[in-house]
């Protein structure tokens, strides 16, 4: 058998209905749209999923889950993984030099997941690095340089901090002045 002498099997392939030919091939005149209505018209029709009007089964079926967009942007790093970064400094942009992380990572989060032979230094705002994987990377001689908080987090928790130490300071003040009985002449 030859390229040429390829066919398929007999009555596998069956050719298109042409429809709108004349009364004789019996799909001629409304070329079997009907007589009337929406889907008879050229261009007419529904979207996929439309009942008429009637609440559509994907609106009416339960919805649940999350689908979070900063998990879009976030690598998972095992320690195992640290192995492939050549120097002692790990951040993002060593990590995607290594192809450990891809390119479009914003964020990664180093998990407990194997382990750290050598001593490594991870010092990135970006680089979040969960309670066992930081116990293990100081195990072996090294350590986490940032808590792997995002910067905004950073600052409101800062801001939260300061407005506490101000409520104290000003509170106690101004409760106890001069005359400890509180009366005033």
């Amino acid at each position: 058998m030859r390229m040429n002498e390829l066919q398929p099997a007999a009555g596998s392939h069956k050719s298109k209905r042409r429809v709108g030919r004349g009364p004789g091939s019996g799909f001629g005149k409304t070329a079997a749209r009907g007589q009337k209505g929406q889907k008879a018209r050229s261009g007419g029709g529904v979207r996929p999923g439309f009942e008429g009007g009637q609440l559509p089964l994907q609106m009416r079926i339960p919805k649940f889950g999350f689908r979070s967009r900063i998990a879009l942007t976030t690598a998972e790093v095992r320690l195992s993984e640290l192995a492939k970064v050549a120097g002692e400094q790990i951040n993002l942009e060593t990590l995607k030099q290594a192809n450990v992380v891809r390119r479009d990572m914003k964020r990664v989060r180093i998990m407990l997941s194997g382990g750290i032979a050598r001593a490594v230094t991870v010092d990135d705002a970006n680089v979040a690095v969960t309670k066992g994987a930081k116990a293990a990377i100081e195990a072996a001689g090294g350590k986490v340089a940032s808590s792997g908080e995002a910067p905004a987090k950073k600052v409101a928790k800062a801001k939260a901090v300061e407005e506490s130490v101000e409520a104290e300071d000003s509170t106690p003040k101004d409760a106890t002045d001069d005359d400890p009985s509180g009366s005033s002449e």
